[in-house]
């Protein structure tokens, strides 16, 4: 029997303002990705997902990301690495209280948006924040695209390495992850995606935006929660892949 991850962008309201139901995506999946307030959240968020997520028996990982409460912290931000080392040591042990307080800790650490794309190449800036997790606490495992500068690094540096995939987001014949500028990037039937996912989780090839074959076998697939739809197309992913016989639990107990 095959096992995979599911895991969520969550917390990723702030004060008044809210995107996506996290309690409903709590009942869904295995891990929840917590905004650390640097791309969305505040205080008040994290403590409660931390709460509820103890609650649901989800692993909470810490969601770092560039400073950008704007623009949801989408954009490439040119920072010097001992700054963003910095701001990723700042989100880490911010969640781990909230964590903490709620009866677990930060169990593993994914990067957001902008950087999570950017360290895929830039090697500068995936090193910092590799630093910034080992300077931590290094048997935190870190969750990324397959092929990235920011797994290499992190595998050199000692640290646990978990290759993701993305449920609802198009591909490149290279394994990256297609612009959300695009046309096409985003994907929204339930059915399509779920079926999608399957194949990813039993080491079937999905096709990517070119017609072609590529096979992902990720450790943890993301539903996202800020789509349309995004709850009912995390259960439809849930259910069919528990149908096809895979395992859901969480990478990082």
């Amino acid at each position: 029997m095959s096992t995979v991850d599911l895991n969520s962008d969550l917390g990723e309201g702030f004060g008044h303002w809210t995107l996506g139901d996290d309690d409903a995506l709590l009942s869904v999946v295995t891990s929840a990705n917590v905004a650390c307030g640097f791309h969305a959240s505040d205080p008040l968020i994290m403590a409660r997902v931390c709460e509820r997520a103890v609650q649901s028996d989800v692993a909470i990982g810490a969601q770092v990301g560039y400073r950008d409460l704007p623009g949801f912290g989408r954009r490439f931000i040119d920072v010097e690495p001992d700054a963003l080392r910095a701001d990723v040591l700042y989100q880490l042990g911010a969640l781990d209280g909230f964590a903490r307080v709620a009866g677990s800790r930060v169990r593993y650490v994914k990067p957001h948006g902008a950087l999570y794309n950017t360290i895929v190449h830039h090697e500068e800036q995936a090193a910092a924040v590799v630093r910034a997790v080992v300077d931590y606490d290094a048997s935190l495992p870190v969750l990324g695209l397959p092929g990235s500068a920011w797994l290499r690094l992190a595998g050199e540096a000692g640290l646990t390495v978990v290759h993701e995939a993305f449920a609802d987001r198009a591909y490149t014949p290279e394994g990256t992850l297609v612009s959300r500028r695009l046309p096409g990037a985003v994907l929204h039937d339930a059915e399509e995606i779920a079926a999608r996912c399957v194949a990813m989780a039993t080491g079937q090839p999905v096709t990517d935006v070119e017609g072609g074959q590529l096979v992902l076998e990720p450790a943890s697939i993301c539903v996202h929660g800020d789509t349309p739809g995004a709850v009912e197309i995390a259960r439809t992913v849930r259910d069919r892949l528990t149908a096809a016989g895979v395992e859901l639990a969480p990478f990082a107990p």
